[in-house]
């Protein structure tokens, strides 16, 4: 299900636009990103799966002051005769030999979140029966 998700974001500069749409980029389950408003002031997000919450928190830790604006379902057009017509074409181009251009690259699951490291512990043997001074 594709989501188009619109959030405010308070920005001051246009290094502050680019850092708030380069964090909703590389959000997992993004598609296209862009700026929208009198004052380009809201990032809107088209994706599958986006995690909103997440990616709101981000926008306000990096860039400022974030507001979810809408949250909505895009319902795709309803061309079935466009539809058949790129179907045949794309059935065309892999009998020819064509490839497709899928990214098997894997993707974080919250882009929000740094991974979690457990700390090493290192234990020390002590005999308490042995000084600790070097000196005597």
């Amino acid at each position: 299900m594709k989501q188009k998700i619109v959030i405010k974001v308070q920005v001051v500069c246009d290094k502050c636009r680019t850092k708030a749409l380069k964090i909703a980029a590389t959000a997992y389950g993004v598609a296209s990103v862009a700026l929208e408003g009198q004052d380009r002031d809201q990032v809107v997000v088209i994706g599958n799966e986006v995690d909103v919450s997440c990616l709101t928190s981000s926008l306000r830790k990096k860039v400022g002051h974030a507001t979810i604006v809408s949250v909505e379902e895009v319902k795709p057009k309803s061309d079935d005769k466009k539809k058949e017509d790129t179907s045949n074409k794309e059935g065309d181009k892999d009998k020819k030999g064509g490839t497709e251009n899928k990214c098997s690259c894997p993707t974080p699951l919250c882009a929000c979140s740094p991974p979690c490291y457990q700390p090493q512990l290192v234990f020390y043997d002590h005999d308490p029966y042995q000084p600790t001074c070097t000196i005597m």
